[in-house]
């Protein structure tokens, strides 16, 4: 296996675990980008000496020229930049980590440019899958997913030679912080009771998210694009050990399972070394040392984020868009202390309901926008509070 990288989003928690993969398997990377994080963008352009670093923000990227003039790497900005890394030509693989909505455009850029997608930017698929299934399938581009769910599942369908041979695909949950909870005790919780993760180490949009189940609600839309599957085939169980990452169902009843340590760089390494299986820095799995593993079903009345993307994904177009930028608005407006975390759900409702129905001949521009009125939305609602 020889790959060469492009890691869009390297400086987030995903981006840092994919480096230290990279790493280990001795690979050559060759573009990195991320938001504004200076300091560690020039730590990892000394070690790697990529072509191209891109950064979103303007400024921190006239901040990126000036730390790292000495080296031969080209410096880019915004958008442009980022799809610039997406589509360096020497990178074969481009590993998306950028969090939300901004990984949509660079995901079609890396698209256009044929190159492989190591896809861990799940809004690419909620908010534009129609749009970004059809165009890799046109490139004969492979998507290949990082979440650990979405990995579980594409690694129990390998040799899976029909999909009419799935009966359903079962995504797990750890439940999050705050399982077991009503809806009115998670009325008052706070930001840094819902940012301690039990099993999982992620950045904290997304560490919001699975307190309120919205990521499994918007797993759920990833997986129907991801496995070509139907709503009524995904089910979501509650799995609280972490250690069953999600399984598929069968024909005959056969369940076959995916399970390992809850260590996000077994599915990142598994995504880049596809088809083949290597020597992995992640902890072999100890049964003895968790005993028993637990499953219940999830609470939607307590958690309605989930039945929310549900519904989205039922009236499609671009109400899965609305949701996430919806959601994206509102887990910002929490962290900031300027809603209650119940609102989150509420405000999600709201918007997807907000939003226009338009089913067919759905573009880019449309998704942007849909996103966009979405975030005004819940920021003119919450102003009006």
């Amino acid at each position: 296996m020889k790959r060469c990288l492009s890691i869009l989003g390297s400086t987030g928690s995903i981006g840092r675990q994919t480096i230290d993969v990279a790493r280990r398997l001795g690979l050559k990377i060759n573009a990195l980008a991320a938001n504004r994080n200076v300091r560690l963008l020039e730590e990892q352009a000394r070690e790697f000496r990529p072509r191209l670093v891109a950064v979103s923000d303007p400024l921190a990227a006239k901040e990126l020229r000036t730390a790292i003039a000495d080296l031969p790497v080209r410096v880019e900005e915004g958008t442009d930049g980022l799809c610039e890394a997406a589509s360096v030509p020497e990178a074969d693989l481009v590993c998306n980590s950028i969090v939300g909505i901004a990984g949509l455009i660079p995901t079609l850029a890396a698209i256009r440019a044929k190159k492989d997608i190591a896809l861990a930017n799940k809004e690419t698929l909620v908010a534009g899958g129609e749009v970004v299934m059809k165009a890799a399938h046109s490139a004969g581009v492979q998507i290949l997913p990082v979440d650990s769910e979405h990995s579980a599942i594409f690694q129990c369908l390998q040799g899976c030679p029909e999909k009419k041979e799935v009966k359903r695909i079962i995504l797990t949950a750890s439940g999050g912080p705050f399982f077991g909870k009503t809806k009115e005790e998670l009325q008052t919780v706070t930001p840094d009771q819902a940012l301690h993760h039990p099993n999982w180490s992620m950045g904290p949009k997304v560490t919001i998210d699975s307190a309120t189940m919205m990521n499994k609600g918007l797993e759920i839309i990833e997986a129907s694009w991801l496995f070509q599957m139907p709503a009524s085939k995904i089910d979501v169980l509650v799995q609280r050990e972490s250690v069953i990452h999600s399984m598929v169902e069968y024909q005959d009843h056969s369940v076959i399972a995916q399970l390992g340590v809850p260590d996000m760089r077994l599915p990142i390494q598994y995504a880049i070394t596809f088809p083949e299986r290597t020597v992995s820095p992640v902890k072999s799995l100890d049964f003895t040392k968790y005993g028993k593993l637990t499953f219940a079903r999830p609470d939607e009345e307590a958690f309605p984020c989930l039945s929310a993307c549900k519904l989205a994904l039922k009236k499609g177009g671009l109400v899965p868009a609305a949701a996430n930028g919806a959601n994206e608005a509102a887990v910002q407006l929490f962290l900031n202390r300027k809603i209650r975390f119940t609102d989150i759900s509420d405000l999600v409702l709201d918007a997807m309901n907000h939003q226009p129905d338009k089913n067919t001949d759905i573009t880019v521009r449309d998704i942007l926008n849909a996103d966009a009125e979405a975030r005004r939305f819940v920021l003119n609602s919450v102003g009006g509070r």
